[in-house]
């Protein structure tokens, strides 16, 4: 295994995908095609701009944007130049970006122009454009912000308030459009890039050259589900080690052609795709949006073999009524993570698509995006029903409330123990101490059963479980279950107050189209095929489920209903 022995940090890994597969196809996107000795150099004019730019080693730059080759040039140029990536989600209102480029003193931004309808540059400047009470720590900060361990110096002073191109961000002193045009106090990508010019090729490698494993490489803030975001402080050589493994256990090979949908700004996205696609000389095709249109279209067009997302993902191509007329043959490696993976999706992938491996994983930002994976040649029940084992060099363990391990198949909250584990939460002291035990261990917050074999299977956030009468029901499970219903084609369970029981479950089902199926009919089924208290007491028959960019259900705004 090379890892970050050879490497050293990402721009050894970017420097050496450029002369290792030099002629070969990077990136793809539409009539653009991009080699990776070209891909290099635009890395290094990018890296060269930031330098002009005035970043140094450490400083924080984010990423407001779609899947793009822009995207790949900026991110892999901004960490080429010493600095830490901070990706922004593409869904974020102005108000959220705002709040993770004030948490984490971003001092550069890259940004599109306007995308799925929504001008980013807008949506910033409503939100961020004038100063907010008060100058010295930063407003947007709230509550439990301050100095710790994770993030490994004190913070800088507040620069005054509008001495950048949004006086709300003060510590935000550029602002680079990835567009032909931009406002007058912010640049251009074109324009960024001329800066750069100045600076030598030397220059530029020799601060590539100081990036270390133990350099702190990007931080990914987490959704929020329980609070304020909070930024997950990873390093140069946690990144390279586990997508290393990644790659291996994967089957990931030089000459793979990667259709990237998982967005960019998620671990997954980033990782499991741009890293691990550098590491392999496979081709990247980034889709900016999920369409499954497009999907049909690129993975014929571009011969895609390559095509990780979420379980929603594969089984609308499965159900697409066009799919016969497009060539999916050179589709050969599906990689997919939920905790709701139906077997006959799995069996589906390889008998109708021929796609020979499909493999099921389970990893968190907070752990470097990789805990366990199935391996290939495991039987499809163990993929569908489990994420696999840990990773080499990680531990797994199932604990009860208070610490203790749990007998295998009995299920309590997963901690992870290894080098994938995060320095802790970026300047946030009190809440790294909450997550991360004195032996090193992980909290997750999440809720699994290891099996005998050591496979773990995730049944639920603690957050998400409800009690029915005594009983702790997972939704998960639940979905699991309804989810072999054939007319289900689509299921989220939620827990809702009830006057008996104190909690009981509520279903939100899509039916596969041109079902009749109605809710006494699935609660009659499910008293067949479940424990009468995990049985859903009410069924709400919808479109669609409400998802998120990285494809989770958002079962807040389903509790909200």
């Amino acid at each position: 295994m090379r890892g970050d022995l050879e490497w050293g940090g990402v721009p050894g890994l970017v420097r050496w995908a450029a002369d290792r597969f030099a002629d070969r196809e990077a990136v793809v996107e539409g009539r653009t095609r991009v080699s990776y000795a070209e891909l290099g150099a635009r890395v290094e004019r990018a890296a060269a701009a930031c330098l002009a730019s005035g970043v140094r080693a450490g400083d924080r730059v984010a990423v407001w944007a779609p899947n793009t080759l822009d995207w790949i040039v900026c991110a892999l140029g901004a960490v080429s130049a010493g600095a830490v990536l901070v990706p922004l989600n593409t869904r974020f209102k102005g108000a959220e970006a705002a709040y993770v480029l004030a948490r984490s003193r971003a001092k550069l931004l890259f940004v599109t122009g306007t995308f799925l309808g929504t001008s980013y540059v807008a949506a910033l400047r409503r939100a961020a454009g004038e100063p907010g009470p008060g100058t010295g720590p930063d407003p947007l900060l709230g509550a439990g912000a301050g100095t710790g361990p994770a993030s490994g110096r004190a913070p800088a002073p507040d620069p005054a308030p509008g001495s950048g191109p949004l006086p709300g961000l003060p510590h935000l002193e550029q602002v680079v459009a990835l567009a032909d045009d931009a406002p007058a106090d912010f640049r251009t990508w074109k324009d960024f890039l001329a800066d750069g010019e100045g600076v030598g090729r030397e220059e530029v490698r020799r601060r590539a050259a100081s990036v270390s494993g133990g350099s702190p490489s990007d931080i990914i803030f987490t959704s929020g589900t329980t609070g304020r975001p909070k930024g997950a402080l990873i390093t140069h050589a946690q990144t390279l080690r586990g997508y290393e493994i990644w790659s291996d256990l994967a089957g990931l090979r030089e000459g793979d052609r990667y259709l990237i949908v998982n967005p960019f700004f998620h671990t997954f996205g980033y990782k499991a795709g741009i890293i691990a696609c550098l590491m392999r000389g496979a081709t990247m095709v980034p889709q900016p949006v999920f369409d499954v249109d497009t999907v049909l279209a690129n993975v014929a067009a571009e011969r895609v073999s390559v095509l990780p997302g979420p379980p929603t993902l594969h089984q609308s191509l499965l159900d697409h009524p066009a799919r016969d007329a497009y060539d999916l043959s050179a589709l050969r490696l599906v990689v997919t993570g939920a905790a709701v993976v139906p077997l006959r999706l799995v069996e589906r992938l390889r008998t109708e698509l021929g796609v020979d491996t499909v493999l099921t994983a389970y990893g968190l930002s907070e752990a470097s995006g990789i805990v366990t994976m199935c391996r290939r040649g495991d039987r499809p029940e163990v993929i569908a029903s489990t994420s696999g084992r840990a990773i080499p060099d990680t531990e797994v363990r199932v604990v009860d409330s208070a610490g203790a391990p749990v007998a295998p198949g009995s299920p309590g909250e997963v901690l992870v123990r290894g080098f994938n584990v995060m320095s802790g939460y970026f300047e946030d002291a009190a809440a790294t101490a909450e997550v991360l035990t004195p032996e090193g261990w992980l909290r997750t917050g999440d809720v699994g059963v290891l099996d005998a074999e050591g496979n773990l299977r995730i049944t639920d956030r603690i957050k998400d479980m409800f009690i029915v009468g005594g009983f702790n029901a997972y939704p998960a499970e639940i979905e699991q279950l309804l989810g072999l219903h054939p007319e289900v084609a689509d299921v989220a369970v939620i827990g809702v107050p009830d006057s008996r029981l104190g909690e009981v479950g509520r279903a939100y089902v899509v039916r596969r189209p041109h079902s009749a199926l109605t809710a006494d009919d699935l609660i009659t089924w499910s008293r067949r095929e479940m424990a009468n208290y995990k049985v859903p007491r009410t069924i709400a028959f919808v479109a669609t489920l409400p998802r998120n960019a990285s494809g989770k259900v958002v079962k807040g705004e389903l509790r909200g209903r």
